[in-house]
């Protein structure tokens, strides 16, 4: 007598195990890591590119001070080395949001595209910059808060990168390469600005704070930098640094910065004892983003291997003793199935305990990494609301929450977050603050 198909006995389904589920864990670890690879590719490039841009501002800025007197031949390879990198940068910004499209984008996409969104209209913006400089319409302060405002997007997006690592080895690399990119921006930005203050022979008060505060806030970069970096690029770091240039960089320091009018003759050995250190801050940079793709070829590497020896280990184990040992303990000499069963289930199990401790201990050291992603945040926020409220500058801001944080014996992020906590109790601002750097 035949059965009614939906009385007949159905087979029982197929048990997944928990190595099967450990596979999969696996294979997520591997296509984040793949995701990370590309984004650490991706750093690299605006890395070269930031630096490219910096040369070309100092250029620009000296430029501009000389009234064209200086620097107007080399601008042009220049301009074109820095348009190459942007087709580049541009490039990688593609491929990330075509991943994106697939399924296999990075998980804070949602933050990082909105730092990409926000940077490509700077790129855009480019030409028309360029031919204002060539036409002499700009001053020098000008010219430099432009690049500065395109450098500090193509930052943001680094440090996105960074905040979105999800392998603690890897989170540390981009939190200390991004670091070192910013003090090399701040750099920079000291290069074209004295630059242009000692060809225009003009000194001042204003100046001389404003010198100050990039050369503060270089020391506070390189400090996470080093705070975050490994032994072998911390030695690269000190090696470059070349003490007959430091030594040549300090003297001018005092001249330029100091009360009085500056000699403008020394415009030209300034940009170039400047551009020494920042070529020789490209190496460590070099060398940061080598590194970086190291970890992540070496890291994929392991786990395709484990997985591979996963897979093997699920092929072997009979799907009856999956569990096995479970509740067993490791002494006990209960009956149980062969002992190379035995075995192997014993090795599922180890492994699966040695998957979670790992994972609770790159949770536990990313927190760390993170939190130093976090204090910056904190700090920019409450600069933000400073300069909204009481119309000050970033300078201004930040000196008056180091000041604070001096004075009361605090922390910085300390002082951030009780200027945070007021933000309910203050008058609706005139002017919207600026966007998170």
């Amino acid at each position: 007598m035949l059965q009614h198909p939906c009385t007949a006995p159905q087979a029982p389904p197929t048990m997944k195990s928990g190595l099967s589920f450990l596979i999969a864990a696996r294979r997520c670890e591997i296509d984040e890591l793949d995701q990370l690879a590309r984004t650490s590719e991706l750093v690299g490039v605006i890395g070269r590119l930031v630096h490219a841009l910096q040369r070309e501002r100092g250029m620009s800025n000296v430029f501009l001070a000389s009234q064209g007197g200086r620097f107007g031949e080399q601008r042009a390879p220049q301009i074109a080395e820095c348009l190459a990198l942007e087709q580049a940068v541009r490039a990688g910004f593609d491929q990330l949001e075509a991943e994106n499209h697939r399924g296999v984008g990075p998980g804070n996409g949602a933050r990082l595209f909105s730092r990409i969104a926000w940077v490509l209209p700077g790129l855009d913006a480019l030409p028309a910059l360029r031919r204002r400089i060539d036409a002499l319409e700009l001053k020098p302060a000008q010219s430099t808060a432009a690049f500065a405002k395109l450098v500090a997007g193509l930052l943001s997006v680094v440090f996105e990168a960074a905040d979105g690592a999800t392998d603690p080895e890897i989170s540390r690399l981009l939190v200390a390469m991004f670091n070192f990119m910013q003090g090399k921006e701040f750099a920079g930005q000291e290069r074209a600005f004295g630059a242009a203050a000692l060809a225009t022979g003009h000194g001042d008060e204003a100046r001389r704070l404003q010198w100050l505060h990039l050369i503060e806030s270089q020391e506070r970069c390189f400090q996470v930098f080093g705070d975050f970096s490994g032994s072998a690029v911390l030695a690269l770091w000190r090696e470059r640094q070349s003490d007959s240039v430091l030594a040549e960089l300090e003297r001018m320091r005092r001249t330029g910065a100091g009360p009085g009018a500056p000699d403008a003759a020394l415009s030209q050995a300034w940009f170039d004892c400047c551009t020494r250190r920042i070529d020789a801050m490209k190496t460590v940079e070099d060398r940061l983003a080598a590194d970086l793709r190291a970890l992540c070829d070496r890291k994929t590497a392991q786990a395709r291997s484990e997985l591979q020896a996963y897979q093997q280990l699920l092929d072997t184990l009979a799907p009856q003793t999956h569990g096995a040992l479970f509740f067993d303990d490791a002494d006990a000499q209960a009956a149980a199935p062969a002992q190379f069963g035995r075995h192997l289930e014993r090795s599922v199990l180890d492994m699966v305990q040695e998957q979670s401790q790992r994972l609770q201990a790159m949770s536990d050291e990313l927190d760390t990494v993170r939190a130093s992603l976090n204090e910056r945040k904190l700090v920019e926020r409450a600069k933000g609301l400073l300069m909204a409220h009481r119309r000050m500058t970033e300078q201004e801001a930040h000196k008056m929450l180091r000041q604070t944080a001096m004075n009361q014996g605090r922390r910085l992020i300390e002082v951030a977050e009780s200027v945070l906590s007021m933000a309910d109790y203050l008058p609706a601002p005139d002017r919207a603050p600026p966007p998170l750097r």
